[in-house]
């Protein structure tokens, strides 16, 4: 289980079909072989681990279904991630609970300021719409983030300084593919709901 409080930016350094290395500030005596950390929102498994100055290089093995399933499918050696480290009991829960499995994968349709701050615009699948509720959470790229509207298959979200500073947010552009992750207790109210009716 993950927060959605990202605590580093990873990158991706190599690529071989569905075994990536990532490089990390992360301690690596930290990190046992086969610790989960999310990658943009996805959990994945560390396989191997190479100490390197400042940090670590470690590498993970990718199913076909979720390079299909998600944006690891494009990931290429270069690009920014965000990283979590899974949550430990007694751990502060600073965003929502997150799962680390991605629901799918959302364009952002638009960035535009707000103050210091950015907006986020994005267009959600159809079927995973009515997950999302103004106010409620979604995890995007694994970071949490609270939805401020909704129209239709659309919503936005707002980013602040720090946030677009300490995560890869503040290289993204529109145009760009997101994991999300909704709500785990939108996803019970929802078939709660489909029982009821």
């Amino acid at each position: 289980m993950f927060t959605g409080i990202i605590t580093d930016v990873g990158e991706v350094v190599a690529r071989n079909g569905g075994v990536f290395i990532v490089r990390s500030h992360y301690d690596p005596a930290t990190i046992a072989l086969g610790a989960s950390i999310a990658h943009d929102g996805c959990c994945l498994t560390v396989t191997s681990i190479k100490p390197e100055n400042g940090g670590c290089s470690y590498t993970l093995d990718v199913s076909n279904e979720t390079l299909s399933k998600t944006t690891l499918g494009s990931w290429r050696p270069g690009r920014a991630v965000n990283l979590e480290r899974a949550l430990k009991a007694g751990d502060e829960l600073g965003g929502h609970i997150v799962s680390g499995h991605v629901d799918g994968v959302v364009r952002i349709t638009d960035i535009q300021p707000d103050g210091e701050s950015r907006r986020f615009n994005f267009e959600v699948p159809g079927d995973l719409a009515r997950f999302i509720a103004p106010k409620g959470s979604v995890a995007l790229d694994g970071t949490s983030l609270t939805v401020n509207e909704v129209a239709g298959n659309r919503f936005g979200v707002n980013l602040i300084p720090h946030t677009l500073t300490y995560t890869a947010w503040g290289r993204k552009t529109a145009g760009d593919l997101v994991n999300l992750e909704i709500d785990l207790f939108a996803r019970y109210v929802a078939r709660l709901m489909e029982h009821r009716s």
